[in-house]
């Protein structure tokens, strides 16, 4: 089965291009920037299956820069899920808990109304709505707090403030789970083969790490298991203003994923492990 991957460089798509049969199109391409390119390219590929691995992931640029975040991260998908439905052939991609306006305490369910706080999650939306009217078989992923040992995110950036600092100040009430973008490309490859199997698995799923914790908390894990000596100090979201306000609930109920595809939600505490051991190899 051969899944034809948009993407090349960032987090997800480093992933999935470490496995058989992806082939992965970076922006020199297929630039997300002209739709009709990536619909193209999937017409000119025929693969049996696609997945959408890139996006624009600047949430505080995108407030300066909605129309170019929506042109990525809404109308390209929408291009590549309407090319899909032509061919038939399954549609994943990877949308974000942003969608949702991070009320409450409880989980949120794939069918929970959305209500983006921010110019990233809106461009999100917008995709997620084209691709369900495309009409074709899909899987929109959900996923929240993704870490690896590639490009920026949580994990290296704390790893250099931790060796580099003895004290740090880390918001503690946004909720949610980090989500190795290790396990999110294994579930993206799992989904698309079985919806090659059963397009009556087409949805909206949700995937994130367990536990739920908190940004400190998890930075606190980061030191334990890196070995690095770094206080913590908690404080709130109204302590490190941001131009895009983040959600303070980040659960998202992953129930569904494991009912219809059979796929739990990994430890992320596992995957941190593994993401400190390829950065240990690397270094």
């Amino acid at each position: 089965m051969t899944i034809l991957t948009f993407g090349k460089t960032g987090q997800l798509a480093r992933e999935l291009a470490a496995f058989d049969d992806i082939v992965c199109l970076g922006r020199d391409t297929a630039d997300l920037t002209d739709p009709e390119a990536c619909a193209a390219a999937i017409h000119s590929q025929a693969p049996n299956a696609v997945i959408n691995a890139a996006a624009y992931t600047a949430v505080d640029r995108a407030e300066n820069e909605e129309e170019l975040a929506t042109m990525i991260n809404g109308v390209a998908p929408a291009a590549m899920a309407q090319a899909c439905a032509d061919l038939g052939i399954p549609f994943v991609t990877v949308s974000t808990d942003y969608v949702f306006d991070g009320g409450g305490t409880a989980p949120w369910q794939p069918d929970d109304a959305t209500g983006p706080l921010g110019a990233y999650g809106r461009s999100k939306l917008v995709g997620e709505e084209a691709v369900r009217a495309a009409g074709g078989v899909h899987a929109i992923l959900r996923t929240s707090w993704v870490v690896s040992a590639h490009g920026n995110n949580f994990v290296k950036t704390m790893l250099r403030l931790g060796a580099e600092r003895g004290r740090l100040t880390i918001v503690a009430d946004q909720i949610g789970s980090p989500t190795p973008a290790r396990d999110i490309a294994k579930t993206c490859i799992g989904m698309a083969q079985q919806l090659s199997e059963d397009p009556g698995k087409s949805g909206t799923y949700h995937l994130s790490g367990q536990p739920d914790t908190n940004w400190a908390d998890f930075a606190r894990e980061i030191f334990a298991r890196a070995g690095l000596s770094c206080d913590v100090v908690d404080i709130p979201s109204s302590d490190y203003p941001t131009p895009a306000q983040r959600p303070l609930n980040s659960r998202l109920d992953c129930s569904t994923l494991k009912t219809v595809f059979g796929i739990s939600r990994p430890d992320w505490r596992a995957g941190l492990d593994e993401i400190l051991k390829d950065l240990g190899e690397s270094a």
